[in-house]
């Protein structure tokens, strides 16, 4: 995906120096009408709009559907989901619990200083949720896991010198 990606810009970025180019170069030609240039400018903008509105488009909602939350899981799964409070410090994490069981996860976040970034990454170290640590304000991740194994929290706002050890970890199942 990396690599498409990757190709992708740099075909863009191609289009984009060469319609520069052309410009920069078409740019010293004086014309006594400009009525026919005008209304060529405009129907080649308009085409160019179309054909990046149509590329685009269906790449955004390529993308859209791959986030991290599986929203469609969380809401199918029954049961009272699992509470875990959790409060950013510089630089450390406090949850009230560090193991739950396997289903929905209801995860309360706040701070008690400044701004953190709250990352969960599964054992394989994807990252699976995030949300925003604030001072006087309680954000809430809803996750169903479906695997057991330990999970890191990870903070990923930098709040100062010792950013780098702001880390804990929690466990899933029955481990």
């Amino acid at each position: 995906m990396q690599e498409t990606a990757w190709q992708v810009s740099l075909v863009l970025m191609l289009l984009i120096a060469f319609g520069v180019v052309y410009v920069a170069i078409n740019s010293g030609k004086r014309e006594e009408d400009y009525g026919p240039l005008v209304k060529r400018a405009y129907g080649f903008r308009t085409k160019l709009f179309w054909a990046v509105a149509l590329v685009f488009f269906p790449a955004m909602i390529y993308n859209l559907t791959d986030l991290p939350y599986d929203t469609s899981r969380a809401a199918s799964s029954t049961g009272t989901p699992q509470v875990i409070n959790v409060t950013g410090h510089m630089w450390y994490w406090e949850m009230d619990r560090d193991q739950v069981d396997l289903g929905p996860v209801e995860i309360r976040v706040t701070s008690g200083d400044v701004n953190h970034g709250y990352g969960i990454y599964d054992p394989s170290l994807r990252l699976i949720a995030q949300t925003q640590a604030m001072p006087g304000y309680t954000n809430v991740i809803r996750h169903t896991f479906d695997k057991a194994g330990t999970y890191r929290v990870l903070c990923m706002e930098y709040c100062g010198i010792a950013h780098h050890n702001m880390m804990t970890e929690f466990k899933v199942g029955n481990i």
